[in-house]
């Protein structure tokens, strides 16, 4: 996968992750990119290291789905570092 569509995974994977996040996050489209990035990355490593699975095709389900589980673990961690809180 290319620079590009990393980068386009990842800030299509943090805007899922902030959509299905409950509460209200802060931060704009920057860091709604860099945490889709960082999460991306974060579910690939994880993705090999459990399942075996890597982030090498842009139009594969298991990318999507490593992608933002991975956002999703990096937006909690900083929303705890933030001390967001979510709202109900």
């Amino acid at each position: 996968m290319g620079f590009f569509s990393f980068l386009v995974l990842g800030l299509i994977a943090g805007a899922i992750a902030k959509l299905i996040m409950p509460g209200k996050q802060g931060g704009g489209w920057i860091v709604t990119l860099l945490l889709g990035v960082v999460g991306a990355m974060l579910g690939g490593w994880l993705g090999g290291l459990i399942f075996d699975v890597d982030l090498g095709s842009f139009f594969s389900l298991s990318t999507w789905l490593l992608a933002i589980g991975g956002s999703l673990i990096v937006l909690v961690v900083y929303g705890l570092i933030t001390g967001r809180r979510t709202t109900r």
